[in-house]
């Protein structure tokens, strides 16, 4: 075994994560044969300063939209800016060839939102604290009803 060095931390480490991605999307190059892994980013800006305050953000794999992180601000949740945004999202995975999405969420989050666009729990997992719950969560993909 060559010499190396194994470390713990709990530090977010940026270049760790560019040669984890990298290093997995050139084995599943040569083993599947496929290069297809796009990110998919949505942001929400503050219409005055153009400050970023939410979005979303994912990616596209084999057929596969993933949604990875989304963050709608306090005071614009309920003013349809979610729905758009996942909508968007949903139709950029299909007209990148996904027929399939997933994604995960807590139960104080927004299983129910997710639910009310025909997405559907396939799994859960029991959380501390005793009652929080982390639901798995997937949705067939459709051509936007609209075209777009």
């Amino acid at each position: 075994m060559p010499d190396v060095a194994v470390n713990l931390t709990d530090t977010a480490n940026p270049d760790l994560h560019s040669v984890i991605s990298q290093g997995l999307r050139d084995y599943n190059v040569e083993m599947g044969g496929v290069s297809d892994h796009t990110p998919l980013t949505i942001t929400i800006k503050d219409g005055r300063s153009d400050e970023l305050i939410g979005g979303l953000l994912g990616r596209t794999s084999l057929g596969l939209l993933f949604i990875d992180l989304f963050y709608v601000p306090k005071t614009q949740r309920g003013s349809g800016l979610g729905t758009r945004i996942l909508q968007m999202a949903e139709a950029e995975g299909f007209r990148r060839g996904c027929r399939k999405a997933v994604l995960y969420t807590l139960s104080f989050q927004a299983p129910e939102f997710y639910k009310r666009f025909g997405w559907s729990v396939f799994g859960e997992i029991a959380l501390e604290p005793p009652g929080a719950t982390r639901y798995f969560m997937t949705k067939d993909l459709a051509a936007p009803a609209d075209g777009a």
